[in-house]
């Protein structure tokens, strides 16, 4: 049998500095002062040369030798708790904007929901050279803030909260923000309030809206409250504490809260099943403003995050550290909006 000839096509030839310094008649230095933006130190007519050499070769940068001249990777890792959570995904949103307006990109490592992986991302970006982290944590524990004391790497924490340990946090004002939904049922004549949440344990965000409902609750003590944790996804503990606190307040004005956006939806649903309609048989009231919650049932009541402007914060916050390593520590707490819909209005 004769030989069959296979003809592998050529790999395209890489432009390099070099080729882009002969093309535009110009030297190497001329070339890295164009791509490090330093235009003013280049001519009109060179800065023209050099950017037709660049389109008609196709030239890109490598970033990484790049980044080992300069001690810089352009990368900002973003560590988030849950993907699958609104707010997440929002503050992502947020962070990509700001990064890119900024020149930085973004890594995005998802926990869910684990501390322990959350550690192992913090160790693996220091690996890939990332010139510092924002972590929305899934749960601060001693090995979270373990592993925080001992990185490198600055870092800005997005809606977390660590006692005793100076470091830079982009995040809501919860005590102030549970305060006013509270007001807010107080002044509708609510009589009987269930707030529930995920676990506070290793979370700050949740501690506090906790905390300030139990002892806004105890200072209004007409308000007759119940308090629930529950571990995700139970559906059927939901449903078995809306079912309870209607029986028990049966004839009372009543709500149901739910501390984050994930309750809500899972909220809603419980109460859809047991053919509660919020807003004529029993009053709702969420953190977080969901996309689907001024359209569903009567409207949902909620307490609306600035979660695009914390994003680009944490950027900033991030990238004035990354500037000056000696600044001082700080909080960056934004206001919430409560919208009021006819969740609340009955």
């Amino acid at each position: 049998m004769g030989k069959h000839w296979v003809m592998v096509p050529k790999t395209p030839k890489v432009a390099t500095i070099k080729d882009v310094a002969a093309k535009a008649q110009a030297g190497k230095t001329s070339i890295s002062r164009y791509l490090n933006g330093e235009f003013h130190l280049l001519s009109d007519n060179l800065r023209q040369r050099i950017e037709t050499a660049i389109r008609e070769l196709n030239y890109r940068p490598n970033q990484m030798a790049r980044s080992l001249k300069h001690g810089r990777t352009g990368l900002i890792g973003l560590i988030i708790a849950d993907i699958g959570n609104p707010f997440s995904v929002e503050v992502l949103k947020g962070v990509e904007a700001e990064s890119i307006k900024q020149g930085f990109m973004t890594v995005v490592c998802n926990a869910d929901n684990s501390i322990e992986r959350e550690c192992q991302f913090i160790q693996l970006l220091k690996g890939y050279r990332v010139d510092g982290l924002i972590i929305n944590s899934a749960g601060v524990n001693e090995q979270f803030i373990d592993v925080l004391k001992q990185t490198t790497l600055p870092f800005v924490l997005l809606d977390r909260k660590i006692d005793n340990f100076p470091c830079d946090m982009v995040g809501l004002d919860n005590p102030a923000s549970a305060q006013m939904a509270f007001n807010h049922l107080l002044e509708q004549g609510f009589e009987a309030i269930c707030f529930v949440t995920e676990p506070i344990v290793y979370n700050s965000a949740r501690q506090e809206r906790l905390q300030t409902f139990q002892a806004l609750s105890q200072d209004n003590p007409q308000i007759k409250s119940e308090f629930h944790e529950v571990t995700l996804p139970n559906p059927e503990k939901l449903a078995s504490i809306v079912a309870e606190f209607c029986i028990s307040h049966r004839g009372m004005r009543k709500a149901i809260v739910a501390a984050n956006g994930v309750l809500t939806l899972q909220l809603a649903y419980a109460m859809n099943q047991q053919g509660l309609r919020w807003g004529a048989d029993i009053g709702f009231l969420s953190f977080d403003n969901l996309e689907w919650a001024a359209f569903a049932g009567q409207g949902v009541t909620s307490v609306s995050q600035p979660t695009a402007e914390m994003g680009h914060k944490a950027v900033t916050c991030l990238l004035e550290k990354l500037e000056n390593p000696e600044k001082e520590p700080t909080q960056h707490l934004f206001h919430g909006e409560l919208i009021i819909r006819n969740s609340t209005t009955l």
